[in-house]
């Protein structure tokens, strides 16, 4: 197990900026899958974005998030831009630990330790 801690939420206006950091411990972080996800109110944990191996990820929502991690700072990042309200929601990182940085998955279940959450919240 790691454990993570996410930080950069907050509550921002339809169209601002943020980046969500996610510190991980110990000195295995360069070894795992690391993923973002999301839950908003009343709804199920949803995936938003992962990477493995490289220092960027793919683009997620249309272009307006991007994933990206610095290993020796043993930190994933979420930088989102263009927030709309929807995207209001808890975000959480998570690490896959089990299967390996190429393993690419959006479950849930593949993925072994999470972060407490931030909150994202936007207003119109």
């Amino acid at each position: 197990q790691v454990q993570l801690i996410e930080s950069g939420g907050g509550s921002v206006q339809t169209g601002d900026s943020l980046r969500l950091s996610c510190t991980a411990s110990g000195h295995t972080f360069s070894r795992h899958y690391m993923g973002w996800f999301r839950q908003a109110p009343g709804k199920e944990r949803e995936f938003v974005a992962g990477i493995g191996a490289g220092t960027t990820g793919a683009e997620s929502e249309e272009g307006r998030f991007t994933i990206s991690r610095d290993n020796a700072k043993n930190t994933v990042y979420l930088q989102m831009n263009s927030l709309k309200p929807e995207d209001t929601a808890v975000y959480y990182c998570a690490a896959d630990i089990n299967r390996g940085i190429f393993h690419y998955t959006r479950s849930i279940k593949d993925y072994d330790s999470w972060g407490q959450g931030t909150q994202v919240t936007v207003s119109s």
